[in-house]
């Protein structure tokens, strides 16, 4: 990959987006800052360069909406969602409108950097690095009742403790469900897995 590929960081905190700056800067990535959703859109061009860092909650058009935005007007940029810690739902929505990530805060510096690499060298081959639909309807079939069952909660949005009483356990053996749907799948992060997911119900 050719170096100083440029980055738009989107995000409504001065602070955020001025420490996101300097991290991808000494990382060798080009930078732009945007205050806005609605910013960044009043100055894009037809070919948006590099690829996109934007916090999911924002005032006026938040992360989801961004996304929407940029589909509708023909963009096929790669944007990376930084979500809550517990917001699982609007990652999953996010992911749904075509997130080539999400990112739970607080992360770890390094994560974000392989996040972003990994989101510029696969934008013209989406499916490069992710197993085919027949692939993970296979390890799919190798879930239990009840590990499926934790999989569709979080497909859904729902934290632990929701999932937890929705299926009469405890939000400790709900985690451990979900570590064995983790390992199961193959799936290296919470984005991953409803990644695959997603291709499963797409092309299922």
């Amino acid at each position: 990959m050719a170096g100083n590929e440029l980055v738009h960081v989107v995000d409504d905190d001065v602070d955020v987006r001025k420490s996101l700056g300097f991290l991808l800067a000494t990382a060798d990535f080009a930078v732009r800052l945007h205050e806005s959703a609605t910013a960044f859109l009043a100055t894009a061009t037809d070919n948006i360069d590099g690829c996109i860092v934007t916090d999911v909650r924002m005032p006026g058009i938040d992360g989801i909406e961004f996304l929407r935005q940029l589909k509708a007007r023909g963009h096929g940029v790669p944007v990376i969602v930084m979500t809550g810690h517990g917001d699982v739902a609007l990652a999953v929505q996010a992911m749904k409108e075509g997130a080539a990530d999400f990112i739970e805060k607080p992360f770890d510096d390094e994560m974000l950097i392989d996040a972003i690499r990994s989101a510029l060298n696969n934008r013209n081959q989406a499916e490069a690095t992710h197993p085919q639909s027949t692939e993970i309807r296979a390890r799919l079939s190798t879930l239990s009742e009840r590990e499926k069952q934790v999989l569709d909660g979080l497909m859904s949005g729902l934290p632990n403790k929701t999932i937890a009483y929705d299926l009469g356990i405890s939000p400790r053996t709900v985690e451990i469900h979900r570590a064995n749907v983790m390992s199961k799948m193959s799936a290296n992060s919470l984005s991953h897995l409803v990644r695959m997911a997603l291709t499963a119900e797409s092309k299922g």
